[in-house]
């Protein structure tokens, strides 16, 4: 019986683009941009009403809400946007990562630590199958996250705009 190109890896298990990506997947915070649109959003804007437990008293501080809610709203709100920004951005590299190294032909890994990296080039329908892997299930996801990056930034520059009339 002839073994599968796959099957004779000299890559760790941890290190193998693929198990990454499951792992990745299976991930907790990880896998909220996997989930469909609403529960999705709605993770995001759990991270952002959190955000404001901080962002809020920091606010408050330089703006009395009595006084300056509109301002005390807009200043919390782009803090707590700022969480929720760190967070997608956080997402975005992870993902970005798993990709880069599933579209490589050739995957550096460590044997049994820092000082001994080597390199294994992919056989062909490895490649083909991890290359199909970040077509049909990665690239979605990132794209997700850079709409919503995109969507974040129209709220910091349309709150921009409004704090001109408040």
């Amino acid at each position: 019986m002839m073994k599968s190109p796959a099957s004779i890896c000299p890559v760790p298990s941890e290190q193998q683009p693929l198990n990454e990506y499951q792992s990745l997947k299976e991930s907790w915070i990880f896998q909220w941009v996997t989930l469909d649109l609403r529960r999705y959003s709605t993770k995001l804007l759990w991270v952002w009403g959190w955000s404001w437990l901080i962002a809020g008293p920091i606010a408050a501080a330089s703006f009395a809400p009595q006084k300056h809610w509109g301002q005390f709203f807009l200043c919390g709100s782009a803090g707590a946007g700022i969480f929720v920004s760190l967070l997608v951005l956080r997402l975005y590299l992870g993902w970005s990562y798993v990709r880069d190294r599933l579209m490589k032909e050739t995957i550096f890994y460590e044997e049994s630590g820092w000082y001994d990296g080597q390199t294994w080039t992919k056989p062909e329908e490895v490649l083909t199958r991890d290359r199909l892997i970040v077509s049909y299930q990665i690239q979605p996801i990132l794209q997700r996250l850079q709409r919503t990056f995109g969507l974040l930034v129209l709220l910091l520059f349309g709150g921009s705009i409004v704090w001109n009339f408040v």
